[in-house]
């Protein structure tokens, strides 16, 4: 999404998003008008279409933006901080904790279902959280790797992968159940495999 050229405008821009985001998680994708958005945002139709020329679609990829960056940001200080064992059990009770409170409403996930998966921009957004989120527990793990926590041999990308790849079937499995369940064994079981690498190495 162009940014908008001068600090107010970016701030307007900032403003119209984060609005859209809180009346999109109360209402729902599918129950959402684009007048519902203006009204929470108190901005007219001319000013909305001035910051997103593209109108709802837009305005949706925007706010799935912003989505994405919450998936992240909910997780920390803990996801940014891999450097104990305790400090990765942590960080495993705020993942549950931040999607057990979402519970089946997922609004990142809506968000795509009205774009469509297929969308570029869509794409690029999922993409780019996916990359982030392996990226920094990749690199907790290598932080386990230089604290001597876990051996050298540890394949560091693939661990994070696997582990990604885990909670991601789990949270996919509490949208459809509303249980957690898979999301924390996936966590556990992750985490316990790290723990036995350094284990099988003593």
């Amino acid at each position: 999404m162009p940014q908008a050229a001068t600090a107010k405008g970016r701030a307007t821009q900032a403003r119209i998003i984060e609005g859209a985001a809180s009346v999109l998680r109360e209402r729902g994708v599918a129950f959402t008008t684009l007048d519902d958005m203006r009204n929470r945002t108190r901005t007219s139709k001319s000013q909305l279409f001035h910051y997103f020329p593209g109108g709802k679609d837009e305005l949706l990829l925007a706010v799935a933006e912003f989505e994405a960056d919450r998936v992240l940001e909910d997780q920390q200080p803990h996801l940014d901080c891999l450097d104990s064992w305790e400090s990765w059990y942590r960080w495993r009770d705020a993942v549950v904790e931040r999607y057990e409170l979402q519970n089946d409403q997922c609004p990142l996930g809506a968000l795509f279902l009205q774009l469509g998966r297929s969308e570029p921009g869509a794409r690029a957004i999922v993409a780019e959280l996916m990359r982030q989120w392996q990226e920094r527990i990749a690199h907790g793990i290598r932080t386990l790797r230089m604290r001597e926590l876990i051996p050298a041999s540890v394949d560091v990308d693939q661990s994070a992968a696997a582990l990604l790849a885990g909670i991601q079937g789990g949270v996919s499995i509490m949208m459809s159940t509303g249980d957690s369940t898979h999301l924390k064994a996936a966590l556990d079981t992750g985490i316990a495999q790290l723990r036995a690498t350094a284990a099988g190495n003593a």
